[in-house]
Formats: structure tokens, sequence, C-alpha cells
């Protein structure tokens, strides 16, 4: 791929383009995850209370919270409220971040102290008025007027008791202080009238047009980043189509019998496809794959590192995947593309001797050559794509178990208050998109050598040298010398070759005279005449045309002296017209027709509806 870099010179804008939509559309996809973790934990089970430090509570509620803080914690936290001159209520001032956290933690374990001391005594169980009221029940369903009338019996607590309280709220861990400290801002909210049940909604639903949001803008960068992609793939698959064209028509014989005729048509065509295929696809996933997996993995960390373990497991049964691919999968890639060039050369080969095969009744032995060829091509084929097809099952089961053991961890680690539920969930999800990252780099991973092996082949055209070129300084055809034709002691050899063709030719051709070569089939007569337009370059000797050596004067201007008719005619597609006209586009009708007359086709022309435009 390497040699072609110069072909997506012109196109960096698109790929930097390409990588910062990627970056987005990552960014979009890992965010979905981290908010459907928060409906669940905030929005689900935390009824819609987004802050642990309440930000309006009544004025008994900051009386019965601040009980069991200390005198600084309590200066502290009653000095971030301010009571409202109507009515006994406090509410929450504008404080920065880190005093926010310091009230959450002071605010959460006064909460847990409480709940410590209620259920030391079991008068959470059993409240004044009989109303029963249970530690795993929903506490913000909690009577707190029956709990305020127990402010004078816990203003009467033993120092000791509120220690023992106190000293276990600080070995709790900080999930269950923040669901503690949540769950009694939910009870405070309900005292003052705030209704609860519409901030979970709103929370739920707020959050939810946040997703829908997110999800409409990763869609439109997808959109754009396929679009982009398969235009810079379309471009430059154009581009080297035309370039591999362009080298090809400069070609000599010499290159043509160097690469095949069949070869050179599989690289214009399949190999540039893989070029395509690779980059259009290569752009999205090998750029996308790491920007998602490294993302993916970071949040998972952060979601609940105690579990990356179980992706270790997951990535290892993918690795072994992946592995199978490489040592199976990848030697047939470089088999395919040697078979295409195989079976276009066996394609050409009947269909331009097609008569001749039918002349000599051989069409079961070349419909038994071209199906060997194709049977082998097709056993490869079936080969990779029955390996792809086990994979992906493998793949799917791979990610199903790997969710199973997230959750069967993740059940016990919630049972431990070590994680949330929405957290595991999120997990699971970020799990996934680091497999598939990683397997959509592996896959990319397959692509690129066998699109490598196509870039070589085409670099191959791209990078021959032409052996006939044109001289730097032409010179002139000589008046005196029109229509002579001289060979000077010529002589051939092909490249490879251990015999000449031809040895020390010498003869003038003048003009007003037929010269005739007459000889027996390979005895050189072809060969001779190639030399003439410089076909071929002599090996030595010199060949002269109207007076100037071939070698010295500008091709353009010598076929345009040499008129050349092959042992085999070629018809171009297009009309009549057309291919008499290949030579002369500007000739008149009436030289067509004397062309017509002379290759005796005036007649059978002439009996067509539409003539020479048929």
């Amino acid at each position: 791929m390497l040699k072609l870099r110069r072909y997506y010179k012109p196109f960096l804008g698109a790929i930097l383009l390409v990588i910062c939509l990627l970056v987005i559309q990552a960014s979009c996809d890992l965010k979905l995850p981290d908010y459907m973790s928060e409906i669940v934990n905030v929005g689900i089970q935390a009824g819609g209370v987004e802050r642990i430090t309440p930000d309006t509570i009544s004025e008994e509620g900051l009386e019965f919270i601040t009980l069991f803080m200390s005198k600084e914690e309590n200066e502290f936290f009653l000095n971030n409220y301010k009571k409202l001159e109507t009515e006994k209520i406090y509410l929450l001032n504008d404080i920065d971040k880190q005093a926010l956290e310091k009230m959450d933690d002071i605010f959460s374990r006064a909460c847990k102290t409480t709940v410590n001391i209620l259920t030391m005594y079991r008068n959470l169980n059993s409240s004044g008025d009989g109303t029963k009221i249970s530690i795993t029940d929903e506490m913000s369903k909690m009577n707190m007027s029956n709990l305020y009338k127990m402010i004078p019996v816990m203003k009467n607590l033993s120092e000791e008791v509120i220690n023992e309280a106190r000293n276990e709220s600080l070995n709790s861990d900080d999930l269950s202080l923040s669901a503690i400290g949540k769950v009694f801002t939910k009870a405070f909210y309900n005292e003052v009238g705030i209704d609860t049940s519409k901030m979970q909604s709103n929370y739920i639903i707020k959050t939810g047009f946040k997703m829908i949001g997110i999800s409409i803008i990763s869609g439109i960068c997808t959109i754009i980043v396929g679009f982009t992609t398969a235009r810079t793939g379309a471009s430059i698959a154009r581009k080297l189509r035309s370039d591999v064209f362009e080298r090809v028509q400069s070609f000599s014989s010499t290159e043509l019998n160097k690469f095949s005729i069949a070869s050179l048509i599989t690289r214009t065509t399949n190999d540039i496809t893989q070029i395509q295929q690779v980059t259009a696809m290569g752009m999205r996933m090998a750029l996308f794959s790491p920007i998602m997996g490294i993302g993916a993995l970071l949040m998972m960390l952060r979601k609940g590192s105690e579990m990356a373990w179980t992706l270790g497991i997951g990535l290892a049964g993918v690795i072994v995947l992946v592995i199978i691919m490489f040592i199976f999968a990848m030697p047939k890639f470089k088999i395919i593309q040697m078979l295409a060039d195989k079976l276009n050369l066996v394609s050409k080969e009947n269909l331009a001797g097609i008569m001749v095969i039918r002349a000599f009744g051989t069409q079961e032995h070349e419909a038994a050559r071209f199906d060997d060829v194709n049977t082998e091509t097709t056993k490869i084929n079936q080969f990779i794509y029955r390996l792809m097809g086990f994979m992906m099952p493998c793949m799917t089961l791979i990610m199903n178990l790997l969710s199973v053991l997230i959750i069967w961890v993740g059940a016990d680690m919630i049972s431990k208050s070590v994680i949330q539920v929405g957290d595991m969930m999120a997990f699971i999800q970020y799990a996934m998109h680091v497999l598939m990252s990683f397997m959509m780099f592996t896959m990319i991973s397959i692509m690129i050598p066998r699109a490598g092996v196509s870039a070589n082949r085409i670099a191959e055209v791209l990078e021959t040298e032409v052996t006939i070129k044109n001289p730097k300084n032409p010179i002139q055809f000589k008046s005196d010398k029109i229509g002579y034709v001289e060979f000077k002691n010529v002589s051939f050899s092909y490249e490879g070759a251990n015999e000449k063709v031809l040895d020390n030719i010498s003869f003038t051709a003048k003009p007003g005279e037929t010269t005739a070569f007459i000889g027996s089939t390979g005895s050189g007569k072809s060969t001779l005449i190639n030399l003439i337009p410089r076909f071929y370059d002599v090996t030595e000797g010199e060949v002269f045309v109207n007076g100037a050596n071939v070698k010295d004067v500008d091709l353009y201007e010598l076929h345009k002296q040499v008129g050349y008719i092959p042992q085999k005619g070629n018809l171009l597609s297009g009309s009549i017209e057309f291919n008499i006209k290949y030579g002369n586009k500007d000739a008149e009708n009436e030289f067509m027709e004397k062309c017509a007359k002379v290759a005796q086709a005036f007649e059978f022309i002439n009996q067509k509806e539409e003539k020479y435009r048929s």
C-alpha cells in the first residue's frame, strides 16, 4: 500500500475530516451506555435524585440530620444553607464543586449514622404511632414527622452509642453512603411538598432526549463518514485505473509480453477494486476501531475496574479466532489473485479463439480446461467464506458467554454494594464495544495484506520502465527519402531467448515497388515488420524510414508514416464509420466509401438499414 501513497495525498483533508467525525461518533457511542447507567442508577433506583445533598430541606429536617455531625461539620453544613423569610424552609447556597463534595460526604455519613442508630434500637421498625418502617423499604416513603418526634430521645443518647454508629458509617463504602443519602434527600423533598414522582419522570425523559440527540449526531457523522470514504475510495480507484490504462497504452510489445494481457486486465479491474474497497472500509474500520476500543476500555475501567479480568477472558477467545484466521485464510488470499489471472487468461483464450475451437470441435476440452480453473477458484473461495462463517457464530458465542460472566460476577458485587446495577449494564456494553473494535481491527488487518498484494501488482505496472521511448531531440524525415524503408545489418532476439530470430538482415524497400517476405511459420516475418513502427527495438543494426533512423524520430510522427494491417483483423466497439475512420477521424465520406470498396465490404454495408452508422 505504501507504494501507492502518492494517490492518497490529495485526499489528506478528507482523511482528517473522517478522523474528526469518527472521534465525535465514538464519543457519542461511548456516552450512550453512560446515560443508560444514569437512567437506571439515578432515574429508577434513586428516584430521579441527582445530588446527595438536598437543595431544599425543612427546618426540622435540618435539625434532625445535623444531630450526628461533629461540631465542625455542623457549622460547615449550616453555613451553606439560607432560610426563606416566609417559610421554615432552607435552600442550599450556590457553592463550588469542592464544597459540594464535602457537603455530600458530611450529609451521607450523617444519614448512615442515623440508620445505624435506628437499627440498634429497632426504632426504625416501629414508630410511635405504630407505623412499620423497614430499612429494606424505600426510605423515601418514610413518615418524617415520626422520626422528628424522636429528636429529644436522640439528643439524650450516650456518647458511646453515637461514636459506635459514627465509626460504622466511616467504614461504609462510598456507593452505600451515596444510596442512603439520596434516599433521605428524596424523603426530605416529599416532606416539603416537592413532587418526586414528577422529578423522576423529568429526569428519565431529559436523559432520554439527550440519548436521542447523541444518537442523531452519531448517525449524521456515520452518514458523512460513509459518503466521504466511499467518494475517496472511488476517486483513488478512478485515478489508478486512468494511470494504469495510460501506462499500458505506452507499453511496447516487450512489456505486454512480460505481464500478459489477462494479467493486465485483472490488475486494472479486480486489483484496483480491492484497493477501492480497503480504502473505503479501511478508513472507517482501521481508524474507528482503535478510537472506539481504547475509549470503551477507559470507560469500562471507570465503571467497574474490579470486573476488568472478565474482558481478558473474552479477548483471549477472540485472539484464538484471529490466530486461526491468519493461519488458514491468509495464504489463500494470495492464491486467489493468481487464480483470477489464470481465469481471465483461459476466458480470453476461449473467446478470442472461439472460431478455431468450433472448427476443430474442441468445445468439451476447452470447457473442461475452464472448469478446472473455475473449480479450483471456487474451492478456495468456499474455504475462506466457510471459515468466515464459522468465526461469526463463535464470536457471537464469546460475546454472549462474556455477558453471562459479567452478570454473574456483577450480581455478587452489587449485593456487596461495590457497583450499581446501571454500572454493570454499562460495563457489558463497553465490553462488547471493546470486543467488536478488536474484531473490526482484525478484519481490516486481514483485508490490508490482501489489498497489499493488489497494490504491489498495480505498482509493478506503474513502475515498469518503457523500453521504447521518444528521443529527447527527435529529428525530421528526409524529404528526398520519402517512402524508403532500409534495414542495415539488423539482428533481433527476444528477451531471455538463447537464439536470434533475425540475424544480420539488410535490404531496402523503395517507393512504387512491392517488397514481400516469404517464409515458413515462425521464421520471423512478423517480427521483422514489427521493427519498422518500433513495436520492438532492434538488438543490433539500424532501421531507417524516410531516410531517418526510427530510434531518432518522434514515435507519433513515425506511426503516421506507416500503414499497418495485422494478420488478424480487430474491430472496436462502435459504428462501422468509427472503425473505418479510426486512423483518420477527419476523413471525407468519399474516402470512407473507397476504403469499404477496397476491403470488399461496400455491398454488405449498404444492405444494412443504418449503413455506415450500424
